[in-house]
């Protein structure tokens, strides 16, 4: 394969895990200066590990998630949740999904992390409920221990 198909596979995986609109403003915004960079990004990335069979494509998008919150990359963060659960295949993450990896990582990344992606994953889910068939009704936390007995 050439660096120009790790390329386009790049590409390929890159809309699928992003969408078409991300990727399109992301390259046309390119520059001299930035050109270089996104060419290896979409090659190493985006082809050389999310082309990997080790791990299936929802497995990668929880990690990125763990990590840009742990590493408080909340742009990235943003964009990978966002993309996560509108995300036309099988590697969409329903919001219980979501919250799962927000609550496993308050855990090992910390508390004040979660608080941030709790918030503006939140937002997010709330300008996509309607597009993905979800609804955020008003809980009350005293009743939300699913370990009560």
């Amino acid at each position: 394969m050439s660096r120009q198909d790790d390329f386009e596979q790049g590409l390929k995986n890159r809309r699928a895990v992003l969408g078409d609109a991300w990727v399109e403003r992301s390259l046309s915004r390119a520059t001299s200066f930035t050109a270089d960079y996104q060419n290896l990004i979409t090659r190493y990335a985006w082809h050389d590990i999310w082309s990997r069979p080790g791990l299936p494509h929802k497995s990668r998008r929880m990690m990125v998630l763990a990590v840009t919150l742990a590493l408080g990359r909340w742009e990235e963060f943003e964009l990978h949740v966002r993309a996560a659960l509108t995300a036309a295949d099988d590697s969409r993450l329903s919001p219980d999904e979501l919250k799962e990896v927000l609550l496993q990582n308050a855990i090992y990344a910390g508390v004040p992390a979660a608080n941030t992606a709790f918030n503006l994953a939140q937002n997010i889910l709330r300008d996509v409920a309607g597009d993905i068939g979800y609804e955020l009704q008003p809980a009350d936390p005293r009743q939300a221990d699913l370990f009560a007995e």
